[in-house]
């Protein structure tokens, strides 16, 4: 009992729950992908897999039109979701955390259900299921991921640097573009890794709001495993985690720069 209690008073004990979940539901799984990736069916090792997306034009086709599409609703995510997110942070403007929770809401539902939900809207409009669709599917479902980090980058920001900003003579514009849009940068550059790399590797939007017509990186990951192609879908998966990587190292430098930097 006294053993089992000072294991309990030691802090860093606390941490080795997380760390075999860590190590079974993520490293693992990454490793797994690593493997199957660089394997033939035989189970013997090969770039053949990744030499097979670069030789077939169908797949390379469908990573650029799944970039497009996720550049497109990246882009929009931020036209609506920084204004939102800025009248939730303003205390002159929103008072109420009624308003806060309303934006971040769908969150809590299952993107099934508004995937769904969509397609019922757009039956009951008459409107086409289609590009159309696929593209306001994506902005309606990962909106709400573009909102919530710049709304809590903006709600730490200290408003005296802006109060200053104002006390100098700057307009509203000049405190915009000086103080509150260089302040806010790190929540729109996590808001748009929440938003962009899963538009790429979501299927299931795409296949419900185009009625399958329209496949994005993800369907084609998703169709390869389900036929049993078990290598070729994880070398697909494998040049997904290498871009995800990629991007966070990138945003790991841009936020040293941003600390480093202060404002410009």
């Amino acid at each position: 009992m006294k053993k089992f209690s000072n294991i309990l008073n030691k802090r860093k004990n606390w941490a080795i729950p997380y760390t075999i979940f860590l190590a079974f539901f993520v490293i693992l799984p990454l490793l797994l992908i690593i493997v199957y990736a660089f394997e033939d069916s035989n189970g013997n090792f090969t770039f053949r897999n990744i030499e097979k997306f670069f030789n077939q034009p169908e797949a390379i086709n469908t990573f650029i039109y799944s970039i497009y599409v996720a550049v497109i609703t990246t882009l929009l995510c931020i036209l609506l979701g920084y204004p939102a997110a800025w009248i939730m942070s303003n205390r002159k403007l929103n008072r109420s955390e009624i308003t806060v929770i309303l934006f971040i809401l769908p969150m809590w539902i299952n993107i099934l259900v508004r995937t769904l939900a969509t397609v019922a809207l757009f039956d009951f409009l008459k409107f086409p299921l289609g590009e159309t669709a696929l593209i306001f599917g994506m902005v309606y479902n990962f909106l709400p991921f573009m909102i919530f980090p710049i709304y809590n980058t903006m709600q730490k920001m200290d408003y005296s640097l802006v109060e200053a900003a104002q006390d100098l003579g700057a307009t509203p514009l000049q405190v915009f573009l000086k103080v509150t849009l260089p302040l806010s940068v790190p929540g729109i550059m996590s808001g748009v890794m929440m938003v962009f790399m899963p538009t790429i590797s979501t299927f299931a939007i795409s296949e419900l709001l185009t009625l399958n017509n329209i496949k994005l990186f993800g369907t084609t990951i998703q169709e390869n495993i389900n036929n049993g192609m078990w290598n070729y879908g994880a070398a697909l998966a494998f040049i997904m985690l290498l871009i995800i990587v990629v991007s966070t190292l990138l945003r790991g430098e841009d936020s040293v720069q941003e600390e480093e930097g202060g404002i410009i």
